[in-house]
């Protein structure tokens, strides 16, 4: 299976997207959608995974939760937008991900891309940097990976170019 990551779209969904999430066949969106136009696409394109971040309104949170747990192909996947930074997260889901951790913690907020195992919770920590074009960030960011045989991996960062929109 073929896992497409996206966060902090902000209003904002490079046509690119489509393009390297092609052979996707999930896609995960940690929050900060912006307009429901961008999940609206998204849905129509492939099945989709979101939470709402702290930017989203309403509508957002009346469709989405603020955090998601399932299974995909085996491994538990927890995916919510504001959840810290790897080792040191959020005081609300630090006790839950101490006793109950995921295999694949997914989070957003940072506009910072960072994946890496975190021993100590024993799981995979990926927040994807942010796709949009409002924020801090320099280079729009996005993941992709296969998990084949209950492991993530092929991991690929993409760049989707600098902040401002072309």
């Amino acid at each position: 299976m073929k896992i497409g990551v996206i966060s902090d779209t902000h209003g904002y969904l490079d046509d690119q997207v489509f393009e390297y999430f092609s052979e996707c066949d999930e896609i995960w969106h940690a929050g900060d959608i912006g307009d429901l136009s961008v999940t609206d696409r998204l849905k129509e394109f492939k099945r989709l995974k979101c939470v709402f971040g702290n930017i989203d309104g309403a509508e957002a949170r009346a469709e989405f939760r603020e955090t998601i747990r399932f299974t995909c192909k085996g491994l538990v996947v927890m995916i919510t937008h504001i959840g810290g930074k790897q080792y040191v997260y959020t005081p609300h889901l630090r006790e839950e991900l101490k006793r109950n951790p995921p295999d694949i913690f997914v989070c957003g907020h940072s506009h910072i891309l960072k994946v890496g195992y975190d021993k100590r919770f024993g799981f995979l920590y990926m927040n994807p940097g942010a796709a949009g074009i409002h924020g801090f960030h320099k280079v729009r960011t996005l993941l992709r990976f296969d998990i084949i045989n209950k492991k993530p991996t092929n991991l690929e960062v993409i760049e989707l170019g600098p902040r401002a929109a072309k």
